[in-house]
This record gives C-alpha cells, sequence and structure tokens, in this order.
C-alpha cells in the first residue's frame, strides 16, 4: 500500500495537514464515479426529453389538437368544431408557465434538499414529474396544459439544485467540472434520444395523436426510473451502502480537503448570517446575470426549434432528423468544456466566451437574409450555448464555501434560470413567424453580454485572489470540516 499523502493547497487551495492514501483515494473515486455519474446522467436524460418533447409535439398535433376557449385571452382561430386552436402567444404561455412552477418551487426546494435525504427527495419528484407528463397526454385545452406543465416545472425544480448540491458533497474542487459536465451532457443527449424517438413516434397515428404518444411514452420511462432511482441513489456518503466504513471516511476526507465544506448533519444547520453574506457577495450577482442571460435563449430555441426549422422549408418529421446535430454539438460542447476546466486551472470564465460566441454568430446568420442553408448552418452555431451553463454552475459549486451559503446561491441561480427561460419565448412573436426577428436579435445581444460578465467575473475573482495573497493569516487555524462561508476563509483561492 502507498504512504499516505498530505494534501495541500495544490488541491484544495487550503493549508492542510489530514493525509489520505492516495490508492485508497483512486479506489474510492473510481466507486463514486461508477455510482453517481450514470444515476444524474440518465436522470437528466429525462429531464431534457420531458423540456424537449413539447416542441415536437408543437410539429405533431398538439396546437391544432388542444383548444382555448378564452378567445380574449388567447387570440386563438375557431376550427370546424368552434373552438379556437392554440395559437399565437398562448404557446409561447405554455412554455413560459413550467418556469413559473419552476421559479416558485426553487428556494424551498434548495432548504428541503438540505433538510431531507437527498436520494430519496430526489426519487420521490422524478416519480411525481413522470406522471405528470404522462397526464399531459390527457390534456385538451389550454387551462389543462397550463396547469400540468406548472405542476411538472413544480416537481423538476428539485433536479438540478439537488445535482449540484450532490457534486460538492461527494467531489473536490477540481473534480467538479469534469463530474458536473459528464450529468448534465446527459440533457443534449436526451434531446438526442428524443429527437430519434419523434421521428418514430411521429409516424404513429393510430388510436392516439403522435404528440400525446410523445408523452406517455416518456412520461411512463420517467417514473419507473424514479422507482429504480429510490433503491440506487444514496443519500450521503455516510448512509451509502456501496462503500465500507474505510472508504467512507476516505470519501468525507476528500470532501473536507475540497475546501468547501464537511457535508453532514453536524454542519447542515440552515444558517441566516450565511444567507445575508450570499446577498451581499459580488459574484452572486456575477453568476446571476450569466444565468439570465444564457437562459433567455436556452427557452426560446428549446421550444421552439422545431417551428424555426420548419420555416427552413423542412416537413415536420424532418424537423426532427435535422435538429439531431444540435444534441450532438451540444452534448460535445458540454463534455469538452466540463473535461478542459477540469485539466486547466483558472479557464472557465475565459471557456464561456467562446461556447456563447458561436451562438452569437449564429444568430445573426438567422436574423438576416440569407439562404435557409446558411440559416441551418447559424442554426447549429447555436446549438454550443447551453455549454456555459455547466460552466457557471461548477465555477459557483467550486466558489462557494458553507452549506447554506452555497445552497442560497444555488437557489438564485435556479430563480435566475427561471426568470431568463420565462422571459425567452415570449420574443418568439407568433406576428413575426417563421423567421422571429425579435427573438434572434435578443440571442445575440443576451450571449454578448454573457462575455462582457464572464470577463468581469474573472477581474473580480482575480483581484480577491491578490488581496488575500496580502491579508492571509489568522483563518489559517480554523478546521476545515467546519462550516465556514469562503469569504472567511482567508486561505482559500477562488477559481476562474
Amino acid at each position: 500500500m502507498a504512504d499516505a499523502t498530505s494534501i495541500k493547497s495544490k488541491s484544495a487551495d487550503v493549508e492542510s495537514n489530514v493525509s489520505i492514501d492516495p490508492d485508497l483515494a483512486r479506489k474510492v473515486l473510481r466507486k463514486i464515479d461508477w455510482r453517481l455519474l450514470p444515476i444524474m446522467f440518465i436522470t437528466y436524460n429525462f429531464n431534457f426529453i420531458d423540456k424537449t418533447i413539447l416542441s415536437s409535439a408543437s410539429v405533431f398535433g398538439l396546437k391544432a389538437d388542444t383548444v382555448c376557449r378564452l378567445s380574449s385571452f388567447c387570440g386563438a382561430i375557431t376550427n370546424e368544431k368552434g373552438h379556437q386552436h392554440l395559437v399565437g402567444q398562448q404557446y409561447s404561455w405554455v412554455s413560459s408557465v413550467f418556469y413559473f412552477g419552476y421559479l416558485g418551487w426553487a428556494y424551498p426546494t434548495t432548504y428541503l434538499i438540505q433538510r431531507l435525504p437527498v436520494g430519496k427527495y430526489v426519487s420521490v419528484n422524478t416519480i411525481i414529474w413522470g406522471t405528470l407528463v404522462a397526464l399531459t397526454a390527457a390534456c385538451k385545452n389550454f387551462g389543462g396544459l397550463v396547469t400540468v406543465r406548472f405542476l411538472l416545472g413544480v416537481a423538476e425544480a428539485t433536479i438540478t439544485p439537488a445535482f449540484v448540491y450532490i457534486t460538492s458533497m461527494w467531489y473536490t474542487r477540481d473534480e467538479i467540472p469534469v463530474k458536473t459536465g459528464a450529468w448534465f451532457a446527459g440533457n443534449s443527449f436526451g434531446g438526442l434520444v428524443a429527437s430519434l424517438a419523434a421521428y418514430g413516434i411521429g409516424r404513429i397515428e393510430e388510436p392516439l395523436s403522435p404528440w400525446q404518444w410523445l408523452f406517455i411514452i416518456f412520461g411512463l420511462a420517467t417514473g419507473l426510473w424514479g422507482v429504480v432511482i429510490l433503491f440506487i441513489l444514496p443519500d450521503s456518503i455516510e448512509s451509502c451502502g456501496f462503500l465500507n466504513e474505510e472508504e467512507k471516511k476516505c470519501a468525507q476526507d476528500r470532501v473536507v480537503l475540497a475546501g468547501t465544506g464537511k457535508a453532514s448533519k453536524e454542519t447542515s444547520q440552515w444558517k441566516r448570517d450565511q444567507v445575508f453574506e450570499c446577498f451581499l457577495d459580488p459574484k452572486t450577482w456575477f453568476f446571476f446575470a450569466i444565468s439570465i442571460c444564457t437562459q433567455i435563449p436556452n427557452s426560446g430555441t428549446q421550444n421552439f426549434g422545431n417551428l424555426v426549422l420548419t420555416g427552413f422549408g423542412f416537413t415536420n418529421l424532418e424537423t426532427t432528423l435535422v435538429g439531431i446535430p444540435s444534441s450532438v454539438i451540444a452534448f460535445l460542447t458540454i463534455l469538452i468544456s466540463g473535461w478542459v476546466a477540469g485539466r486547466v486551472r483558472d479557464i472557465s470564465t475565459f471557456l464561456i466566451i467562446p461556447i456563447v460566441a458561436c451562438p452569437v454568430v449564429g444568430s445573426a446568420l438567422i436574423y438576416s437574409d440569407v439562404s435557409n442553408g446558411v440559416k441551418l448552418f447559424g442554426y447549429y452555431l447555436l446549438a454550443t450555448g447551453p455549454g456555459a451553463l455547466p460552466l457557471s454552475m461548477s465555477l459557483m459549486s467550486a466558489n462557494y464555501k458553507g452549506v447554506t451559503k452555497k445552497m442560497t446561491m444555488t437557489a438564485l441561480l435556479f430563480i435566475a434560470y427561471c426568470t431568463g427561460n420565462i422571459a425567452g419565448p415570449q420574443f418568439f412573436k407568433s406576428s413575426e413567424s417563421p423567421h422571429y426577428q425579435t427573438a434572434f436579435r435578443t440571442i445575440m445581444i443576451c450571449y454578448a453580454l454573457v462575455v462582457v460578465e464572464a470577463l468581469g467575473l474573472r477581474f473580480y475573482l482575480i483581484w480577491v485572489n491578490r488581496r488575500r495573497e496580502i491579508l492571509e493569516g489568522d483563518a489559517m487555524n480554523r478546521e476545515l470540516d467546519e462550516d465556514v462561508t469562503d469569504l472567511k476563509t482567508v486561505g482559500m483561492r477562488y477559481r476562474l
């Protein structure tokens, strides 16, 4: 067995004399990876599928089969039965209302994640959201769609904050970008699965419409996966069944040495002073702004993607196949950027810039008066944009210390996430279909702002780190496993 190794500031950014066996640590890390990452990847796969199938459903009869009886609100047109089709901005509201539910539950769920067994909590929410997805097939009118989509947003609001919490609980600061990218890539892979499935399901016309089969099949699959999670996703390091006692201690030491604080019942008490500190921390608002500006484009293209592609001259079935390269590009962007961020220190803010620069060019091409082939190329350039969010999340997770402060920041991040996703579809005006000039002009502006925000965050963190090099001293005596925030840990250096 190899000699015990002391992990110092190179890995934790906080001086420590705590020692762990490197061979044991590698063994434990492999076990953690094989247990947690597949679960989170598959869950995030379903999480994204449930969002993207609305776009597929929109070209497979959803808008024609559902009706709006509130003509003054819907601005709808009357079909042969005297009912109004879902047209105009009401489809945008069906897209947006999901994030109202998400927004309303974002902060309460971060509190519950910290207080409840996180594995079981994720399982229950997954079962509920799968049930709601399946029930969407029974919706016959605007009111039913809005209600189910709102409740679906509430159910899904738990998943991403829970995974951010789990990642920071099990992994070190150096590992967080790679691991976050690994499970977040399930997002884009889900888009690929949804596109392929939609192409096959889109041919089914009896006894239900294709859009109904989409919701039923993926809803039932999600619910069944939620049952599986109940038995395989651990609640904490202390209670997990796939590590022995020696391995659990090693896993816990890794968390302590990560410089992000010990995640256990002893340190997971809700602390009001950490909430206030989070709100007063300038970097909080950089992360908040980045999240809003990346998500305004995200929701719009996510829900209107197939409608945009039909405007390029493709049929309803063809749009499901033409959209596949976008999912592949997004998948590779997230994986590669996460891998690079994990291998090269202090590069995350720089990586965000080219990731969002591509959509700036892409939206400009779609907005301009060029051929449909060039516009399709621009549409594919939009696919790199989703890669900015996991980089931002992993950077946030690595730069916040103190359990309550970290969960408060997670809640704020997803409040911004919801705000952007609520606003996004509203820029896709039905009067501008199929070109949506306002939407793509907005996408250009938002991603350009992200470049400024990422650079601003980087320069601020550099300034704080240099200031800490001067002030470093007293805080070095603190125990690493105390639930102390990053602002009070002078020896901690922020990742860039």
